[in-house]
């Protein structure tokens, strides 16, 4: 069994950030390590408020971990700050090797913000660099690139030049803000890669991104290619959604564990 390390912030209502992270882990038949980085009073009608984890703590929670268990493959979700950043990339530069799939959690769907501005300019020159790939939406590339993006015409000119000016291995950019059907854009440094599929309608899409992105991560962790693993995650979320179901007056929940349970 691999062992799959979420670091991102805990949402309470249980269906984005390490929640979202530790049921995909589970549902691919992996074991889930957590490192939390902050902790979020939220519903599914939007995040309410914020409280980061100190970064002191944060990197307790790393050093106890790489201490004693094999860690097979990395999701970085929510990091809100410049400390706890820096002490993330103290570890990453210790284990080269390992997968990494970071995803730009900049603001929530509801509009809060996640990142504080203040850590924008070391996430993007110290994080960016140590991810095998990186999973922006159409919001959060045009912030990392002060650009309208509205076309996948555009998606694909963002992708290359976030690869080029932030150094990272690889750009999936989510195109699920566009009208039409779903189009992600991956450009790996050699060539652009598309993935289409007809958007479902449904409501139940609360964690969508969280959960993609770590379902990238247990392909990788797999061992399979960064196409593979693309296709192969967002096959999972679309069930998830197909299956979601609602908990609350807002948005709906995706079933992680579609295939072993329903929820009534």
């Amino acid at each position: 069994m691999k062992n799959i390390l979420t670091i991102a912030g805990s949402d309470s209502s249980g269906g984005a950030g390490i929640q979202a992270d530790l049921k995909t882990f589970l549902a691919h038949g992996m074991y889930g390590l957590s490192v939390v980085t902050s902790i979020t009073a939220q519903n599914t009608n939007g995040v309410l408020k914020t409280k980061d984890i100190s970064a002191s703590m944060v990197k307790a929670q790393l050093e106890a971990l790489f201490d004693d268990i094999r860690v097979d493959a990395i999701k970085i979700g929510m990091v809100s700050k410049k400390s706890t950043i820096l002490e993330i990339v103290k570890i990453l530069k210790n284990y080269p090797d390992i997968p990494v799939v970071l995803d730009t959690v900049m603001v929530s769907s509801s509009g809060f913000t996640l990142l504080k501005n203040s850590a924008l300019r070391v996430f993007i020159e110290e994080l960016m660099p140590r991810a095998t790939l990186v999973t922006p939406n159409i919001p959060e590339a045009s912030k990392l690139l002060n650009m309208q993006i509205s076309s996948v015409k555009d998606m694909k000119i963002a992708a290359r030049k976030i690869r080029s000016s932030f150094k990272c291995q690889s750009v999936l950019l989510k195109g699920g803000h566009l009208e039409g059907d779903a189009v992600d854009v991956l450009y790996d440094g050699k060539k652009i890669s598309t993935f289409k599929k007809r958007k479902i309608n449904s409501n139940n899409t609360h964690g969508t991104g969280c959960t993609l992105s770590s379902a990238i991560t247990v392909n990788l962790a797999n061992e399979k290619s960064l196409k593979e693993s693309i296709k192969n995650a967002k096959g999972y979320v679309r069930k998830t959604i197909k299956n979601g179901f609602i908990i609350g007056s807002g948005v709906g929940q995706l079933n992680h564990c579609y295939k072993r349970c329903r929820h009534e």
